[in-house]
């Protein structure tokens, strides 16, 4: 990379124009770094309380050569351990072939290579021929590796470093700005992963931005123009619109089409959200949205579209048990459309449906991530549907997701390419990025952003 200027000592030079060297994205030396100096030493979100709700249950969450067991303990406790016996080092619990991780309930681990037995707390309860360590065998010596845990949102967060801050410090301001809208009661409506042919980084900074909409998803354009900004909150960053002054919702995921019939317009957005993303919508909000043109009359202002079918679509939702929080439009406004939590997970909120990313490295390999996606909604008391973490291989995610893939694809091999230079993110609309880059050279100790200047 070519230094133009100084390293940006501050947040707040972010907000000036900066380059980025490719070395976080390409370098097989700084993935390797990456386990001891950035995985090992933050939160990460490893998984949600829905799929631990019995005493017994349990998940593996695996980054790098690091595998976590986490446990349901108790009715009100979760606690997670390193997925490894202490003997020989086998893992306890094995990855089902295909599979994210592995989810069953058990009332003991069993290790697989000498039967060495463990309870739901960690303690060793079962050693073949114990007496011929002389009595030199603590349980301390036997216990499963404990591993920091802690809850939010709905989530597991896991952190494998000694003495980590507390998560919810960690997490701010993103928590507080976040829990208006209650993400723990959302659950689920698709789950999907695969190994894909890029850096993590890479995956991740093709949805932390609103800038590639114009080009990438042309196709939205034709329901408006919401140009979008990114901001710095320390560790994290968040990201959303510029909306018309009369129109503060339009802050929000909750948004009508422009055109001359903003009826016509929101429907025909709608219907076309659900079919080729099928994320930042739910079924209500399309099914309100067609009857928009039966319901009010023509040349009904855009911004009264909007109040119509935001109230409609909460009353349908609440006639079957279905309540939105409510978060007032100047809450919306700081939160913004979307969160990068640092390091590698995005929360895309709204009142009622989220859409979550999460990217991680691929053994050491710098050019290739494990990449999930996510949507969640609210549904009535015990309606929401079951589901799994299904591997689903290019081509078979919605067609918006697949115009994203092509450009993540085409970024890691053009980080490759003598010619590039380096990064330049939009100061205004890709802050994130910079942010992104700014903070793990905090734990990396290089790649950090140069000023343009």
């Amino acid at each position: 990379m070519t230094e133009f200027g100084k390293i940006v000592q501050a947040a707040d030079e972010l907000e000036r124009p900066v380059t980025i060297g490719s070395e976080a994205y390409v370098s097989e030396e700084y993935a390797r770094l990456e386990q001891d100096r950035l995985w090992r030493r933050v939160w990460l979100q490893a998984g949600r309380l829905e799929d631990i709700p019995e005493v017994g249950d349990f998940i593996t969450y695996d980054v790098l050569t690091d595998s976590i067991l986490i446990v349901r303990t108790a009715p009100d406790q979760v606690k997670a351990f390193y997925n490894v016996c202490p003997h020989r080092g086998r893992r306890l619990v094995d990855t089902p072939p295909g599979k994210r991780n592995a989810r069953a309930n058990r009332s003991n681990f069993i290790c697989g290579f000498h039967a060495w037995t463990f309870d739901l707390e960690g303690g060793c309860k079962y050693i073949p021929n114990r007496e011929d360590w002389q009595g030199d065998l603590s349980d301390e010596d036997v216990r499963l590796g404990a591993v920091h845990c802690d809850t939010w949102g709905g989530w597991i967060w896991i952190n494998m470093d000694d003495e980590p801050q507390p998560l919810r410090d960690y997490l701010e301001p993103a928590a507080t700005l976040l829990d208006p809208y209650q993400l723990q009661n959302m659950r689920p409506r698709w789950r999907k992963w695969i190994v894909f042919e890029c850096n993590w980084k890479v995956a991740l900074e093709a949805f932390n931005e609103t800038y590639h909409v114009a080009s990438t998803h042309p196709e939205f354009m034709a329901f408006g123009d919401f140009p979008g900004w990114a901001r710095n909150q320390g560790l994290h960053s968040n990201i959303g619109y510029d909306a018309p002054a009369d129109m503060d919702e339009q802050q929000g995921k909750l948004r009508i089409g422009a055109g001359e019939d903003a009826r016509i317009s929101t429907a025909e957005m709608q219907a076309y959200t659900w079919a080729a993303a099928n994320t930042n919508t739910t079924q209500t909000m399309v099914d309100v949205a067609q009857r928009l043109s039966e319901e009010l009359p023509a040349g009904t202002p855009p911004a009264e579209v909007l109040a119509y079918w935001i109230t409609r679509s909460k009353q349908v939702d609440a006639e079957r048990g279905v309540v939105w929080p409510e978060v007032p439009s100047s809450h919306a406004t700081k939160a913004g459309t979307s969160w990068q939590i640092f390091p590698n997970f995005q929360v895309g909120q709204a009142v009622n449906n989220m859409l979550c990313y999460q990217a991680r490295p691929h053994d050491f390999d710098p050019n290739k991530c494990v990449f999930e996606a996510a949507v969640y909604e609210l549904y009535p008391e015990g309606q929401a549907p079951e589901t799994e973490w299904e591997y689903t291989e290019r081509g078979k995610w919605p067609p918006v997701l697949e115009q994203d893939f092509t450009n993540m694809a085409a970024v890691q091999q053009g980080m490759k390419n003598k010619g590039f230079r380096g990064t330049k993110p939009n100061p205004y609309r890709e802050r994130a990025v910079a942010s992104l880059h700014y903070n793990l050279s905090r734990f990396m100790g290089t790649g950090a952003p140069h000023r343009l200047k």
